[in-house]
């Protein structure tokens, strides 16, 4: 196992222990356990795209909750009673499994289907408009402003005191 020192990165950054608290638990806690496998994409700058290959399953033996900061997908199969005869091998993983995904702030899941064996999740960034950077002003100077209308009246009134003298 890769054991990563953050600490330089933990004595000069501010609020940042969480991201550093999740990469030393992700470190530990993972399993080699790959299944589901599945595909993480970014489709746009604030969309994203979790694909996971469910073959097997049902949309109701799949149940996706979404917490603050965590996506879980689990996957259970009801036991099945009946035989099918002797397997002499089996290659289809029709286990039960549990995927945990930490979601950045903001990220939400906006969609999710299931077709030919694929889990699609869609996610969505969407930063609330007080979370946006926003510009600030020196010692609280006003903006200028164009006005557009003043400048025209100002040369008509210029140019009528001129034919009135």
């Amino acid at each position: 196992m890769n054991r990563f020192d953050f600490t330089p990165y933990r004595r000069t950054t501010v609020g940042f222990d969480r991201l550093f608290d999740l990469l030393e638990n992700q470190a530990r806690i993972s399993q080699g356990d790959n299944y589901p496998p599945f595909n993480i994409e970014r489709s746009s700058e604030d969309d994203y795209r979790i694909t996971l290959a469910v073959a097997g399953f049902k949309p109701d033996e799949i149940e996706i909750i979404a917490q603050q900061n965590l996506l879980v997908v689990t996957g259970r199969k009801a036991a099945e009673t009946e035989s099918r005869g002797n397997f002499l091998h089996i290659g289809i993983a029709n286990r039960n499994f549990e995927r945990r995904f930490e979601l950045a702030d903001f990220v939400r899941v906006q969609d999710a289907n299931l077709e030919d064996g694929l889990l699609v999740i869609d996610l969505v960034r969407e930063v609330p408009e007080a979370m946006k950077p926003k510009k600030i002003m020196i010692n609280g100077a006003p903006k200028l402003a164009v006005v557009e209308s003043a400048g025209a009246d100002s040369q008509a009134n210029v140019g009528s005191d001129s034919k009135a003298a």
